[in-house]
């Protein structure tokens, strides 16, 4: 049975088939949502397993510099081989040179900020971030954030416009699948939001993440007609008012379009 080398002190973890590499791959996403990481006890309850198994799970991680642990703030943290491993990748994934002008333009003609994410799995993640000139912003995404597919504006537009059969597969255990996202978006209020971003062609996200944070998204797609990724601003309630959302969204369907073109061509 293969061994995973861990600090002294600590006892090794049998490796089992690929649940360890599923509890690793969970551990770091959820590290990786947020810049200060995530605490031993929220680890712990997201994802469901035991205090000492996340722990010697973290211990390994750490021996590897995968993740670090801060001790200002008892978090743990994404480690500098993530950063190595990344900036080779980056290479293969030219996000920057795909989206950026895009995000550039729209944050420069709105002030608010903007973001492209993709879809990995049945979860968006974001990608990129171009900080708009309004003062006042919101915080909720930045680069790293992951939410279920169907979750804020990313994702409802995304889940909008997924073929039918995958799209009421999600709904139909929609409880699971959001989380603890669930509480602000409910089945109802998904299902509506998905029929009015369905007739509109971009989603507005009204709060439903944090009160009186409000994003808009529009889909990219793929050769095949699938969306990918999706192109989306974020800002606070009053920039996103009833009067000034065709504005917003023809802009972002124009950048999402321009996107499009680059996958297609």
């Amino acid at each position: 049975m293969a061994r995973i080398t861990v600090p002294q002190g600590t006892q090794p973890i049998p490796v089992q088939g690929t649940q360890v590499v599923r509890r690793v791959a969970a551990l770091l996403r959820m590290i990786g949502r947020k810049p200060g990481g995530m605490s031993l006890p929220g680890l712990v309850r997201e994802t469901e397993l035991t205090r000492p198994t996340v722990h010697r799970l973290l211990a390994s991680l750490a021996a590897e510099g995968l993740v670090d642990h801060d001790a200002a703030s008892g978090n743990w943290i994404l480690g500098p081989e993530v950063f190595l491993l990344g900036s080779v990748a980056a290479a293969r994934f030219s996000f920057d040179e795909l989206a950026r002008p895009g995000l550039r333009r729209l944050a420069e003609e709105t002030g608010e900020s903007a973001f492209y994410s993709i879809v990995r799995g049945r979860e968006t993640v974001c990608v990129l971030r171009e900080e708009g000139t309004f003062p006042v912003r919101s915080f909720v995404l930045h680069e790293g954030v992951r939410f279920p597919v169907g979750v804020a504006s990313a994702g409802m537009v995304i889940l909008a416009f997924l073929p039918k059969e995958e799209r009421e597969e999600i709904l139909a255990d929609w409880d699971e699948h959001a989380g603890s996202f669930g509480a602000g978006h409910t089945l109802e209020i998904v299902r509506k939001g998905l029929a009015e971003t369905a007739l509109r062609g971009y989603s507005v996200n009204p709060g439903l993440v944090l009160e009186g944070s409000w994003g808009m998204g529009a889909a990219v797609f793929d050769r095949d007609g699938r969306p990918v990724g999706a192109v989306s601003m974020t800002g606070i309630e009053p920039r996103f008012r009833a009067e000034r959302q065709p504005f917003l969204g023809k802009l972002l369907l124009e950048e999402a379009h321009r996107i499009t073109a680059k996958l297609q061509g």
